[in-house]
């Protein structure tokens, strides 16, 4: 079906920048969305199946309203995923108190976590790259503390390598395993700001350590991540969970296709969304690479490696 709209008041700069350089913007969305866009001035047409077809005038439209100088390639990618992530009566889940004011969910799924999150005392996100997962278990660990609604956040990753070694990385315990939890600090200076983040860690609201680090503690009303939680042992995952204490929220993030334990070894968290499933009071969030909000191609990777994996499985 073809759908036709007339952009008013005429403006050229913004149908420019709407357009891209070379209609760049133009073809993202025909190639995210599936369908075919042709215009003549401030005439345009999209051609597909009508649900999708109205989805793309709906982009343009909020691009256009933005186009008074030129739109980056990123602010359409994230339009094209946020029109997407309008929920049922038009939520896109909970607005969180962080430095990011525009910060909500993209997706569906991403405002069903966020929902899950909020609701659960523990919370599984398990998806591929890209879709969010760290980025926002971090932001409503922020939101948590700018509320007063726990007293501390507590981030932790395994020091899994990835092809690599520990032993072969200069400096002492604390500068050979600082890599592993670079994401963390990064989500948290995004969010809290570098002078924020710096006070936190002087008066003991925010920790970040390796997974080794948390046996025989008990967090209380601690707002506490396990992130890349594909690299743990069933072991390592039991005792991470067994560290909640009262007033305590946990989210467990992680992506089973990409794990780094030897191929002998079972992922800690593929056992526990088996074990754990039906346990109330505990939240299980799937991602896809319907979810991804980075570079188009990032979901188009996700699907050729999950392909590959699953014929493989299948031979």
């Amino acid at each position: 079906m073809i759908v036709r709209h007339t952009f008013k008041p005429l403006n050229n700069v913004r149908l420019g920048h709407l357009c891209g350089p070379l209609d760049e913007h133009l073809r993202r969305i025909e190639d995210t969305l599936g369908v075919t866009i042709a215009h003549r001035h401030e005439q345009f047409k999209v051609d597909g199946p009508k649900a999708i077809a109205d989805q793309a005038m709906e982009v343009l439209q909020a691009l256009y309203e933005i186009a008074e100088r030129p739109i980056d390639p990123a602010v359409v990618q994230l339009t094209l995923a946020s029109d997407s992530g309008m929920t049922a009566d038009g939520e896109t889940g909970p607005m969180l108190v962080t430095r990011r004011a525009d910060l909500r969910a993209r997706t569906p799924t991403q405002a069903a976590y966020l929902d899950h999150i909020a609701k659960h005392d523990i919370t599984f996100g398990i998806g591929p790259a890209g879709t969010g997962k760290t980025y926002l278990a971090v932001a409503c660990a922020v939101d948590a503390l700018e509320r007063s609604a726990v007293q501390r956040i507590v981030l932790t990753r395994p020091a899994v390598e990835a092809g690599e070694r520990l032993g072969f990385l200069p400096g002492d315990l604390s500068q050979k395993v600082d890599p592993y939890l670079r994401p963390l600090y990064d989500a948290l200076h995004d969010l809290m700001g570098y002078d924020k983040v710096q006070k936190a860690f002087e008066r003991n609201a925010l920790e970040i350590a390796p997974l080794a680090f948390m046996r025989g503690r008990t967090l209380n009303n601690a707002f506490v991540i396990l992130d890349e939680a594909q690299n743990t042992t069933p072991e390592q995952m039991k005792m991470f969970l067994t560290r909640i204490g009262f007033g305590a929220k946990a989210v467990v993030t992680g992506d089973v296709s990409q794990i780094d334990l030897p191929k002998s070894q079972l992922s800690g968290l593929i056992d526990a969304e088996r074990v754990l499933k039906r346990v109330k009071g505990i939240a299980i969030t799937r991602f896809s690479s319907a979810d991804v909000v980075r570079h188009p191609l990032v979901a188009r990777i996700v699907d050729a490696y999950d392909g590959q994996r699953k014929r493989g499985v299948a031979e």
